[in-house]
């Protein structure tokens, strides 16, 4: 397939725009940026996988999210000729500490534009400090 530059500048403002739907509480702008039969994957995070556009505005709207995304490292790999697009997530959590994670997604055309078919996110964790180690303070 081939992605041109036209295609990955379209894919990085989807990644964008996700952030600004988020931090603005804008539920029905979802549609922007993920597809109708969209899958949005956080069990690494203990909430299962979403299924549809609908269930992951009814899990947006239902659940505490951090105060502010930032969205960044964002870039676009081929897997099979097909676009996969990956990005890094900042957030600004309630308690005002921060965490991080990051989105790998699937993409696909769609007659509106570019959207994501398949969401995985995968939450950012210190690694476990061996003791006397100095990540581990000793």
């Amino acid at each position: 397939m081939g992605i041109d530059t036209a295609d990955r500048l379209a894919l990085h403002e989807i990644a964008a725009r996700y952030g600004d739907l988020i931090d603005a509480r804008d539920w029905p702008g979802l549609a922007h940026v993920f597809t109708a039969d969209a899958v949005f994957d956080l069990r690494d995070v203990g909430d299962g996988q979403l299924e549809g556009l609908d269930a992951i505005r009814r899990f947006m709207a239902g659940s505490q999210h951090p105060l502010a995304h930032h969205i960044t490292n964002i870039y676009v790999t081929e897997d099979g000729g097909e676009p996969v697009l990956h990005s890094r997530v900042i957030g600004i959590l309630h308690d005002r500490r921060a965490g991080s994670g990051r989105y790998t997604d699937t993409v696909v055309r769609t007659p509106a534009g570019w959207r994501i078919q398949h969401r995985v996110f995968h939450l950012h964790r210190r690694p476990s400090a061996e003791p006397g180690s100095p990540a581990a303070g000793g």
